[in-house]
């Protein structure tokens, strides 16, 4: 029996509407790698897509013609097959030709798959399919599909195109990973039951990559799986990034040092800092770096609560490249049951403290929802203050600054039952409050709200103190 499909019900639906309109249309979709786009786009046009080619990476402009022709051989099957043409234009009109000859009464359907492997630079793609969409295309009943994992290639050079394909893109999809609910879903269609804790550390690991979730095994528990996955000799995961960067980015030994620096970081680093620990050169093309990295969900950025520009903080939010770099990198001859040794570690449960921070970071609409405050307008940030001999420092995870004067402080805490507040946490929980009080003179009312696993065990340090206590099932909310 078939898998069912999970998720993705807006964006199917965007390809659904660009089938039935009557216009012709250029879709681009674009996600990062091994995210499903694919996938999502054979799903939706099943039995409809007429021509189909996907790029190869590393190759020449003639080895891209000649796949790009043998195809269209494939998908004409003509009496004589056609030849390989010198040029993408030539290439172009041996396409513009055959689809001519197809029914129009139904859309066609026409697919470009890895769009930056397909367009090697100056070998003059991107003009080509310019003057396929403008000389042709857009007069006929039709749908062309553009799709890339290289995000910020395809805004730059596609979506944001000055030369012939400005403004041609009509419909955009941005495909993300799974939301936790999502992974509930995926994992649950393929008859695996795990529980929401343990779904929350598998997550934590490879977060909502629905092509890393597929390596997970029934009658196997989540440490056994992370072992055979990520430590194995042909684990999946132990050598992907290795490849995960250099597929997507050119020069992509930047990209890592950035990642690196990143990885070493808990609250995130300024522009000036990765710079500084990064060892790159600072400038245009180190901006365009950090832009490839945000636009393609590897990291993201945010202000601290008060804070100008400048003081622009830069976190590390790709689950597996974290794990990667705390845990595999070095460990990966260390043979079976690696995790196993590993998860019982001081290590361990310092990266478990931050995935389970950035775990709440990626669900921040569901904490909304959890908190009723869906439909009221709220920006999100952190907030730090550096200590010294005067006064004391402190960190806050995330705060939720709300238009009704009210500002939710939440403090992120992971443990394997219900959380216990001590009388000394208790105290440095009030210090938080008082120093964010303090150091920003708001007049708001401070809501502290305790985001947990299984939430916590109320005694006289949490009662009337903790105001908020939301637990893991909050953010399996869709």
């Amino acid at each position: 029996m078939r898998a069912q499909f999970i998720g993705r019900k807006k964006e199917l639906a965007i390809l659904q509407q660009a089938l039935e309109s009557r216009e012709a249309e250029m879709v681009a979709v674009i996600g990062r790698r091994r995210i499903g786009k694919t996938f999502l786009i054979n799903e939706a046009y099943k039995g409809k897509i007429l021509y189909e080619v996907t790029g190869l990476q590393n190759a020449s402009r003639e080895e891209q013609i000649f796949n790009f022709t043998y195809q269209l051989n494939e998908a004409a099957q003509p009496s004589s097959p056609f030849k390989s043409p010198a040029n993408w234009l030539e290439a172009f009109v041996l396409l513009i030709n055959w689809l001519k000859q197809q029914d129009q009464s139904e859309k066609l359907v026409v697919f470009f798959d890895e769009l930056s492997w397909l367009a090697t630079p100056n070998s003059g793609f991107l003009r080509a399919l310019g003057f396929f969409w403008n000389s042709w295309a857009v007069k006929q009943n039709i749908v062309v599909v553009i799709c890339g994992s290289a995000a910020s290639w395809m805004i730059q050079k596609v979506v944001n195109h000055r030369g012939g394909l400005h403004n041609r893109i009509t419909r955009r999809i941005f495909l993300y990973p799974f939301t936790i609910s999502e992974t509930e879903e995926y994992l649950q269609n393929r008859n695996l039951r795990f529980d929401r804790y343990q779904i929350a550390e598998l997550y934590m690991i490879m977060g909502g990559i629905p092509h890393y979730l597929k390596e997970v095994q029934s009658g196997q528990s989540i440490v056994q799986n992370i072992d055979r996955i990520c430590f194995s000799a042909s684990g999946l995961l132990k050598e992907e990034f290795s490849r995960l960067y250099v597929s997507l980015f050119a020069n992509a030994d930047q990209h890592i040092a950035i990642i690196r620096a990143l990885g070493n970081s808990h609250q995130g680093l300024t522009r000036g800092k990765i710079v500084e620990e990064s060892k790159l050169s600072d400038g245009g093309s180190f901006s365009k770096i950090l832009e490839e990295l945000e636009q393609s969900g590897f990291i993201s950025s945010y202000f601290p609560f008060g804070k100008k520009k400048k003081e622009k903080l830069f976190r590390l939010t790709d689950e597996y490249s974290l794990f990667y770099l705390r845990f595999i990198e070095n460990k990966r001859k260390e043979g079976e049951n690696t995790w196993q040794h590993l998860s019982q570690t001081q290590p361990y449960k310092i990266w478990r403290g931050y995935a389970f921070e950035s775990l709440w970071l990626k669900h921040i609409s569901q904490i909304k929802k959890a908190l009723g405050i869906a439909g009221v307008y709220s920006e999100t940030s952190s907030f730090y203050k550096k200590g010294n001999a005067e006064e004391k420092g402190t960190q806050i995870d995330l705060i939720i600054d709300r238009n009704d004067r009210v500002i939710n402080i939440c403090e992120i805490k992971f443990s394997d039952s219900e959380f216990s507040v001590s009388k000394e946490y208790s105290q440095k929980l009030r210090s938080k409050l008082h120093v964010f009080r303090e150091t920003t003179k708001t007049k708001k009312y401070l809501m502290l709200t305790m985001l947990t696993t299984f939430g916590i065990k109320h005694n006289e340090h949490s009662l009337g103190y903790i105001e908020k206590v939301l637990t893991l099932d909050e953010l399996f909310v869709g």
